[in-house]
């Protein structure tokens, strides 16, 4: 049988993956505000972190290890994780998320009627409800993603690896150049502790770093198959 071949591999259909490396995360948040900038996220204000109504499709989770004063924080950025074996797809009555052939988890928005079902079938918490109509204030209307639909009250949303740049890198039908293509929350980070990529090119710096020694994956063993891969943190002593 013959080898396959770098060209033949960029040719087949993509597989979108993403690795973070937590040892390159410093918490910075830099990929948060570039996220909610790029998809056009509601602005969230103190009352909505009181009341568990924030709006982040990524989100800084942060752990501290230690007892004081030797104490390390951890951070492990979370979002969708796209799993090919989704929790969250079956249990939707009117189809509005499901699995792509290029192993997205879409969500369309329109047709989604606010059941909560995928958002509580999803152990990740990574799925929001939009609880109130978004509302920006008139000198920031400008800003707004063009190309991203503004969700209305009532509906579900979340991470899709910025699905409208994927579209636009990938409408011509020629094979994108590993690394040309970048989600905002890539794009933005500052130590390039992000990387992402079509894994089904052998090539590809994502499908090198998912094979890391470090790698592993959040929560596995439910059997999720997540397209997010995590590089753990190395701790050096002395």
């Amino acid at each position: 049988m013959a080898t396959k071949t770098k060209s033949s591999a960029q040719r087949d259909t993509p597989k979108w993956e993403m690795v973070i490396d937590l040892d390159r995360c410093t918490g910075c948040q830099a990929c948060v505000i570039a996220c909610q900038a790029e998809n056009n996220i509601p602005i969230n204000e103190e009352s909505a972190f009181h009341e568990h109504r924030a709006i982040q499709w990524i989100r800084i989770e942060r752990y501290w290890e230690g007892e004081f004063p030797d104490v390390k924080a951890r951070f492990l950025p979370l979002l969708c994780q796209q799993c090919d074996n989704a929790p969250c797809e079956p249990v939707c009555p009117v189809y509005a998320t499901y699995h792509n052939e290029e192993g997205l988890n879409v969500q369309v928005y329109n047709r989604c009627v606010g059941t909560r079902y995928c958002g509580n079938n999803c152990p990740y918490h990574a799925r929001l409800f939009n609880y109130w109509e978004p509302v920006w204030p008139e000198d920031l209307r400008n800003q707004l993603n063009p190309d991203v639909t503004v969700r209305t009250r009532g509906v579900m949303e979340k991470c899709t690896f910025c699905i409208q740049r994927i579209r636009r890198a990938t409408r011509g039908g020629e094979a994108v150049e590993d690394g040309a293509l970048q989600p905002a929350c890539v794009q933005s980070c500052p130590t390039s502790a992000l990387v992402f990529g079509n894994a089904n090119d052998p090539d590809a710096k994502v499908t090198r770093l998912k094979n890391d020694e470090r790698h592993f994956r959040v929560m596995e063993h439910l059997g999720t198959d997540p397209s997010v891969t995590y590089l753990k943190q190395v701790d050096v002593d002395g």
